[in-house]
C-alpha cells in the first residue's frame, strides 16, 4: 500500500523507559492474560484483572448463597463506584449514571436532548457507527446530521467547524479513533464549540482508562464509555457523565422505580425524577457488572490514573512507539500518524503483500491477538504489555 504524504506522517520514536514503572509492573502480574497470550486487542474486548476476576467470584457466591439478604451491601458499592468514576474524570458523583454501553449513553443525549425541525448535528464519517446511527435516526425528527469528510488521518478541525450553522446544536466526536488510533484535541473542539454556543458529546471509548480527562478543565458536555476495553472491565458497565448544567436540558429515559427520588418507596407514585444523573439508570441496575468496573478502576487509579495525570498513558505510548519501530523493521507500512499528541494505544499497519485476514489468523493460532479493522491489521496494545510481547507479535509477523 503506497503512503500518502498528505495523509500519513512518517513514525516519530520518543525516548522510551526501558523498563516501566513498578506500579505497571505489578499491574502485568494482575493480568492473567499476559502469561498465555501477548495481547494487542484493547480496542476490541479486554481480558480482566485478576482482581477484577475475584471481585466478581465473590459477588456470584453472595448472590448464590445470600442474594436479597446483600443487597443493600451491592447497592453502598454502586456509588461507591460512583463516586470512583466521578474521580477520574474530574466530575461530581451526581454527573455519573451506569449505562449498559456507550450506545446507551449517547441515545440519552440523541433522544432526550430537546430538538426541533432543522436543527442539526455534526459529526466525523469515519466515527464508530455508535457514534453515527443515533444521529442518524433523528432524520424523522428534522434533524440533520453532518458527516465532515475525513481524507486524512488526522482530520481536519476547522473543516468541521465549518460544518456549523446557527442551527448547530452539538458536535459529537470520538476521542480516538477506533480504525486510525488519532487522538484529538478535545479541548480545543469544546472551546471553539462553546464560542460558538454548541455543545459536545464525547465517545471516550478508546481513551478512557489510559489518558487522564478533568472534565472541570475540558468543559465536554455529555460523554460515554463502556468499561471492556481500556478500562479493564467486562461488557455491560458503562459510565455516562454530563455537566450538572444540563440535567434539566435532557428529557429522563427509560423511567423506572429507580429514576425517582423516593426510587424506594414503591407504593409512593410521583413523578419527582432524582436531581443528579442517576435518573437515567431507570430500573436494576448492573450489580455485578459495576461491581467489576469497580475493582477495574481501583487497580488503574493505583497505577496512576487520574483526571490530571497518568502513568499508563505514558508507558502505552513508549510500547507502540517501540512496537512502531519493530514494524518498519520487517517492512510494515505504518498507517498511523506517530507524533505528538494525536498518538494513542492504537496502531493501524499494513503488510504489503500480505492476506492480512490470513496473518491475523496465524497470530491468533499463536496466541497473539490483534485484529483486522479497515483493510489494515491494528493492535491496541495497554500498558501491560512489554517488549517481549512486541518480539513475539514480530516473529509471527515475519514467518507467515
Amino acid at each position: 500500500m503506497a503512503r500518502d504524504p498528505g495523509a500519513f506522517a512518517g513514525t516519530v520514536i520518543v525516548n522510551r523507559h526501558e523498563n516501566p514503572p513498578l506500579a505497571l509492573q505489578a499491574l502485568r502480574q494482575q493480568m492473567p492474560i499476559a502469561g498465555k497470550a501477548a495481547y494487542f486487542d484493547h480496542a476490541a474486548v479486554s481480558p480482566l484483572p485478576e482482581p477484577t476476576r475475584q471481585a466478581v467470584r465473590a459477588w456470584v457466591d453472595q448472590a448464590a448463597c445470600q442474594a436479597v439478604l446483600s443487597w443493600n451491601e451491592w447497592a453502598g458499592n454502586v456509588e461507591k463506584v460512583r463516586d470512583q468514576a466521578a474521580s477520574m474524570l474530574g466530575a461530581t458523583a451526581e454527573e455519573i449514571a451506569f449505562v449498559p454501553n456507550t450506545s446507551s449513553g449517547i441515545e440519552l443525549v440523541a433522544e432526550g436532548f430537546p430538538w426541533q425541525d432543522g436543527d442539526n448535528v455534526v459529526t466525523l464519517a469515519n466515527e464508530f457507527p455508535s457514534n453515527l446511527y443515533p444521529w442518524m435516526n433523528l432524520e424523522d425528527r428534522g434533524v440533520e446530521t453532518r458527516r465532515v469528510p475525513v481524507d486524512a488521518i488526522a482530520p481536519d478541525l476547522d473543516r468541521l467547524l465549518e460544518a456549523c450553522d446557527d442551527r448547530t446544536r452539538l458536535i459529537t466526536v470520538s476521542w480516538i479513533s477506533f480504525c486510525t488510533g488519532w487522538r484529538l484535541d478535545i479541548a480545543s473542539i469544546v472551546e471553539q464549540a462553546h464560542r460558538r454556543g454548541i455543545l459536545v458529546f464525547l465517545d471516550a471509548i478508546q481513551g478512557l482508562g489510559v489518558f487522564p480527562l478533568d472534565v472541570q478543565s475540558v468543559e465536554v458536555d455529555f460523554l460515554a464509555a463502556d468499561g471492556h476495553k481500556w478500562l479493564l472491565a467486562p461488557e455491560g458497565a458503562g459510565i455516562f457523565y454530563l455537566r450538572r448544567e444540563h440535567l434539566q436540558l435532557l428529557r429522563p429515559l427509560g423511567a423506572g422505580w429507580n429514576s425517582v427520588e423516593h426510587a424506594n418507596q414503591f407504593d409512593r407514585i410521583e413523578w419527582r425524577p432524582r436531581g443528579t444523573a442517576a435518573r437515567y439508570e431507570g430500573g436494576s441496575q448492573n450489580m455485578v457488572g459495576i461491581t467489576a468496573l469497580g475493582a477495574s478502576l481501583q487497580l488503574l487509579a493505583d497505577c496512576g490514573l487520574s483526571a490530571g495525570s497518568s502513568e499508563l498513558a505514558t508507558r502505552v505510548l513508549d510500547i507502540t512507539d517501540h512496537a512502531c519501530q519493530r514494524l518498519e523493521q520487517i517492512g510494515a507500512t505504518i498507517a498511523s500518524r506517530r507524533e505528538g499528541e494525536g498518538r494513542s494505544g492504537i496502531v493501524a499497519f499494513d503488510l504489503p503483500g500480505k492476506n492480512l485476514p490470513a496473518v491475523r489468523r496465524h497470530c491468533l493460532q499463536k496466541n497473539i491477538v490483534l485484529s483486522c479493522r479497515n483493510g489494515l491489521l491494528r493492535i491496541s496494545p495497554h500498558a501491560y504489555v512489554d517488549e517481549e510481547d512486541i518480539s513475539r507479535l514480530i516473529d509471527a509477523l515475519c514467518d507467515n
